[in-house]
């Protein structure tokens, strides 16, 4: 980059792109992948997936004329090639960071980023409502979804694509095959796309057809058609199956070599002046570029640091041991119950190592079960797996959750199964951002009958949650955790079962009661200890459910305490709080109350402690709101 010959130093936005030779824009490729290896060795992020669609994202700004014309990322993890040429290299470094750019496209941040994308699935509708507006304006202009084959297993997906096969609009979606989503990927598509790309003499004869199509098409106009009708019959005849994609309406090009950007740039070319729904099946390498990303693409998708040259992961290093991950805790613990009860099933939607669920996976395959980037479906096979008896426990992503809320409702709910809903991720996460964030589950949970909903404090308290729930015979169980470490480095303890709706008392005191839900119930416990030592009694409770409450707790609690505190890592807006103070309302209590958690209002990235500090539930922000209720009192007596 500081050298006076560097290609991407003089590219800042695709019109720099366009000034570039073709030739040029293989050495832009390379220096555009070193580029991001040696950010993301530094800045953690999304590595793998960005790295495999390098060339795709030159050939898409050099052939298109962003952002005029539309381009949009499904999911995003593989948009940071996208985010350094349209005006963002000088801010890279800030990638994911607090107050720096986001980790995903993002509407407000560029007009580049046409669509705000996080989560799978959802870039084919977003492509198709662009292009139908335009007809209906009569703007005219190219839209382009890219979407890799994981996110196509969402249903999501294949609701967009029937759509717009159906409504003939002019769209380009660009199916990027690698054959990972972030574990490997499974299911019947899969091996659609596998016997596609491995029929060798289809896919030879099909280079031809291109190549005679290139010579003939100037002197005769509708070679396209003509050669589209034979392609379309050698695929009946030598796959022995329909096209999928054409039978939803779409012209379907490829597979072609997703690395060969001479060739990308040349298809491109063509299809952009093709009308009507086209979808180009390119074939990728994830991590592409850096061997170690390439042979470890689980690994690599996001790894955290690691040295550049090496390609060795850099863990923290710690005499003490270290408490370990809460999705940990949950796979250890998860096979520990299968082991002991066989009617125990594990699903999990493509998040089996993200989850921790591949632990069991690799020790009782049969009873464990990824199905794709489909969170409504997982929720409703959970369904029918509780009605034959079986006890399935499905973990989801808090924020994914809320895809299947229907299913939650209609197919477990009302129906009284009992399927254990774990909501990884459950709060703020981190420096993936406001599309991530799982912090809408408890109040959207709690609304629905039947439910019991419960949030951990520890390790310890998560470990006999779930031995708790697989004792149930009737009715949902949610049970919702944070990203990352705990507090217990011992917490493999023998199981006990806790009594639903009951709290337990961390700590007595006179002066002020805190409420806790979940994991904060520890930055209360150092809250505590500092106001201890001021002379404000604190007596703090870990509600440990909040669906039901534990009543004869919380009438004790307004009886004695005229200052109520609640903290959640969620929203304030008909969370933890809010049931708190409905309590109060409905038994006739008068009290001051605050509540503490997430405000009304999405927050952006950075560290999980910026984010905590930032909403005010921090140990600190909870020090500052007791000695706000509370001093003014504790003075009056010495007084």
């Amino acid at each position: 980059m500081k050298e006076d010959n560097s290609i991407l130093q003089k590219v800042n936005y695709p019109s720099d792109l366009k000034k570039l030779s073709v030739d040029n824009l293989v050495g832009l490729c390379n220096e555009l992948r070193e580029f991001i290896i040696d950010q993301l060795s530094e800045n953690p992020g999304h590595l793998g997936a960005s790295l495999g669609v390098v060339e795709l994202t030159v050939a898409l700004h050099y052939v298109f004329d962003t952002p005029k014309d539309i381009l949009i990322w499904d999911v995003g993890h593989q948009a940071y090639g996208h985010k350094i040429l349209t005006g963002r290299k000088h801010v890279f470094h800030t990638n994911r960071k607090y107050k720096g750019i986001s980790g995903f496209p993002k509407m407000s941040e560029s007009p580049y980023d046409a669509f705000g994308t996080g989560h799978s699935s959802t870039s084919i509708s977003a492509a198709l409502g662009i292009a139908t507006a335009d007809r209906l304006k009569g703007i005219q202009r190219n839209v382009v979804a890219v979407i890799g084959d994981g996110s196509m297993t969402g249903g999501m997906a294949f609701e967009g694509l029937n759509n717009a096969g159906m409504a003939k609009t002019n769209l380009l979606v660009i199916l990027n095959d690698n054959n990972i989503a972030i574990d490997p990927n499974t299911g019947a598509l899969k091996e659609y796309l596998v016997d596609i790309t491995t029929s060798r003499t289809y896919n030879r004869m099909k280079n031809d057809i291109w190549q005679l199509l290139g010579k003939i098409n100037k002197i005769a106009p509708h070679a396209r058609d003509y050669a589209q009708k034979l392609e379309n019959g050698l695929k009946s005849i030598l796959l022995k199956q329909s096209n999928l994609f054409e039978s939803l309406g779409f012209r379907y090009f490829g597979p072609v070599d997703g690395h060969d950007l001479l060739h990308l740039v040349r298809i491109l070319s063509d299809l952009k002046d093709i009308p009507g729904p086209k979808l180009l099946h390119i074939l990728t390498k994830k991590g592409k570029g850096f061997p170690q990303a390439e042979q470890n693409q689980t690994a690599f998708h996001a790894p955290g640091r690691f040295d550049r040259k090496t390609g060795k992961i850099i863990t923290k290093y710690s005499e003490k041991p270290e408490p370990p991950l809460y999705q940990d805790v949950f796979g250890h613990t998860l096979l520990e119950l299968a082991v002991l009860n066989e009617r125990i099933v594990g699903i999990t939607p493509a998040m089996a190592s993200g989850c921790s669920m591949k632990i069991m996976m690799d020790a009782i395959p049969e009873r464990t079960f990824d199905v794709g980037i489909a969170e409504q479906h997982a929720v409703t096979f959970a369904a029918g797996l509780a009605t034959q008896g079986l006890i399935p426990f499905c973990n989801i992503y808090s924020s994914f959750m809320q895809r299947a809320y229907d299913q939650i409702i209609h197919d477990v709910a009302i129906q009284k199964l009992p399927v254990v809903l774990c909501l990884d991720r459950g709060g703020l996460v981190g420096q993936d951002g406001a599309t991530h964030h799982g912090v809408f589950d408890l109040a959207y949970l709690r609304s629905i009958p039947n439910m019991i909903l419960a949030a951990p404090m520890d390790e310890i308290e998560l470990r006999n949650l779930m031995f708790t729930a697989q004792l149930r015979n009737q009715g949902p169980f949610a049970i919702r955790y944070p990203r990352g470490r705990g507090v217990k480095p011992d917490w493999r303890k023998p199981f006990k079962e806790i009594e639903i709706g009951k709290s337990r008392l961390i700590s007595k005191g006179k002066d002020i009661a805190i409420l806790s839900a979940g994991h904060p119930g520890n930055f209360v416990i150092e809250a505590t200890d500092r106001l201890n030592a001021e002379g404000i009694s604190v007596e703090h409770i870990d509600m440990r459910f909040v669906k039901p409450l534990d009543e004869d707790c919380l009438h004790r609690v307004f009886k004695n305490f005229n200052h109520i505190i609640t903290i959640e890592d969620g929203t304030v807006v008909g969370g933890f709080g809010s049931a708190i103070i409905e309590f109060m309302s409905e038994h006739g209590y008068k009290a001051d109350i605050r509540r503490l958690g997430v405000p009304d209002r999405f927050i952006e990235q950075g560290t999980q402690q910026e984010l905590y500090k930032e909403c005010g539930f921090d140990a600190d922000g909870i020090y500052q709101t007791v000695k706000s209720m509370v001093r003014p009192r504790v003075l009056s007596k010495v007084s």
